[in-house]
């Protein structure tokens, strides 16, 4: 009976874990851009998505204007994700003021789920979600195969850090700040 219970929760847990084979022939058709290529670049990718309100939200409204972007990948199911956005949280309060911007891109499918879940864990940046899922537009232009996932982009709009979790994440923008 223990290793049928501890079975059920392993399997659980692969089943709903927050990682994505990438469907890189897909990815590339949909967003006309091999996501290999924009993985290797060291410039930015622009993403346009539909934000809460239905509103188009852009990454590139934010480059350039602020000293350093975060694009913040997560989704509300995710549970390292919801896990991890104190950091996040943490990092936009600290340093928001001086210079940071972070841009959430959720590969949610329900509004519902990703309105209350940017409420419940305190999100105050912009959002933006196409409701695809793993099918997002923008986390396909990234090759983003697992969340939460996250791209550092400077002022010159060159990306300078990806995938920064917990402290790392707050000492890396404290650091490109000074």
């Amino acid at each position: 009976m223990k290793r049928l219970f501890i079975y059920l929760v392993a399997t659980t847990l692969i089943l709903t874990s927050c990682n994505q084979k990438a469907k890189t022939a897909e990815a590339t058709a949909a967003v006309g851009q091999d996501p290999q290529e924009a993985v290797a670049s060291n410039q930015y990718t622009d993403i346009e998505l539909p934000g809460i309100q239905g509103q188009t939200v852009k990454v590139s409204d934010y480059v350039g204007k602020n000293k350093l972007v975060l694009i913040d990948f997560w989704a509300s199911w995710c549970g390292p994700c919801i896990r991890e956005l104190p950091h996040v949280v943490k990092a936009y309060e600290h340093y928001h003021a001086k210079g940071l911007e972070i841009v959430g891109v959720s590969l949610d499918k329900d509004k519902e789920s990703w309105v209350q879940a940017i409420e419940m864990t305190g999100q105050k940046w912009p959002q933006m979600s196409d409701l695809q899922g793993w099918n997002c537009k923008g986390a396909q232009l990234y090759g983003i195969q697992s969340i939460p996932a996250n791209v550092l982009i400077n002022e010159q709009g060159e990306i300078i850090a990806r995938d920064l979790r917990g402290e790392q994440l707050l000492s890396t923008i404290a650091e490109k700040l000074q």
